[in-house]
């Protein structure tokens, strides 16, 4: 009777067990396809700043090429304010399943030297998606001005310490660090005047209240084009497609200087690698449209996608680069 009972619990035991084992591969079965179906729902690109500048307008474009891709819209919502901080702690917070993107730019590589008390960790609440590419900044001067080369401004500064100015959008922007990495190499003292945004900055450049300023490409072509200002060098380690008859700051005389902005899609940590990567290839395939290779070429933007892990060494690298320029220089917000 015993032995009855054994085989009896034994057969039931083995039931169960393939029971279970059905039920584990219909719920897997059930999961994959929806892992497989991303995107199933639109796509929100965070751009941290106010629409109508540099950063919004690429980020319009991308996301035209990248809808097309991925099969879902991809729209953009503007999240100014914090010196991106606002936006880009909504990214940090946000779901991890790929919907949400923060468009990070310098000041996501600069914030962490600047902020003491940023809400959120960089190096651990963002996944690298990709690098869409790099511009440089642009030291410039107006038409009337008596410096016609980095070398006539740094003969200046020599002769006369602190008395030449140089504006920026604002402390520890692009054109400010830029800036400060300028009186490091070349060893002058020049005398930083931040604005709230480059339009005035590039106002009283323009009427002689300051003397130079290392501006973003985007905002220093339009006077470019006109006549109106005078580049005397780009601050990235090779000349630019936009402005290829202009001298690097290191080809000028600055030696070791190299300082650029860039442009660099993150989502939120814990998002899956398959996911990072069917955004990155959309991202990759988005920047050869005519029209985003248009737009590029008026930010004197040089299209660069990589992998993911390439655009985390290269913030890496920029962190540790500006954080000594910060330290060195001590620069704080206002």
């Amino acid at each position: 009777m015993n032995a009855l009972r054994s085989s009896a619990l034994t057969r039931r035991i083995a039931l169960l067990r393939r029971a279970a084992i059905a039920a584990a591969a219909l719920l897997a079965a059930a999961w994959l396809p929806a892992l497989a179906a991303f995107p199933d729902r639109p796509i929100h690109v965070v751009v941290p700043f106010s629409p109508g500048g540099g950063t919004d307008a690429v980020t319009r474009m991308l996301s035209v090429g990248m809808a097309q891709v991925l099969g879902q819209p991809v729209i953009v919502d503007n999240k100014p304010g914090a010196g991106t901080i606002i936006g880009s702690d909504f990214v940090a917070k946000s779901a991890p399943d790929g919907s949400t993107l923060v468009m990070a730019t310098f000041a996501h590589a600069v914030n962490p030297a600047l902020q003491p008390k940023l809400p959120y960790d960089t190096d651990k609440a963002f996944a690298p998606v990709a690098l869409i590419g790099v511009s440089p900044n642009v030291l410039v001067v107006r038409m009337a001005s008596p410096y016609q080369s980095v070398a006539d401004a740094v003969a200046a500064a020599k002769a006369k310490p602190g008395t030449l100015t140089f504006a920026s959008q604002g402390n520890g922007t692009s054109a400010h660090l830029a800036g400060e990495l300028f009186k490091n190499l070349a060893k002058v003292d020049i005398t930083h005047v931040p604005y709230r945004g480059a339009a005035p900055a590039m106002t009283d450049l323009l009427g002689g209240q300051v003397d130079m300023m290392f501006a973003t490409g985007s905002a220093a072509r339009p006077f470019l084009d006109s006549k109106q200002m005078r580049a005397l060098g780009v601050t990235t380690e090779r000349r630019s497609l936009a402005l290829p008859d202009v001298p690097t700051m290191a080809e000028a005389g600055v030696h070791g200087y190299a300082a650029e902005s860039w442009y660099g899609l993150y989502v939120a940590a814990g998002t899956p690698r398959d996911v990072i990567d069917k955004l990155n290839a959309a991202a990759k395939q988005a920047v050869k449209t005519p029209a985003f290779l248009k737009q590029a070429d008026s930010e004197g933007l040089n299209v660069d996608v990589g992998t993911p892990e390439q655009l985390g060494a290269y913030v890496s690298a920029q962190e540790a680069r500006w954080r000594k320029v910060v330290q060195d220089n001590h620069i704080s917000i206002d």
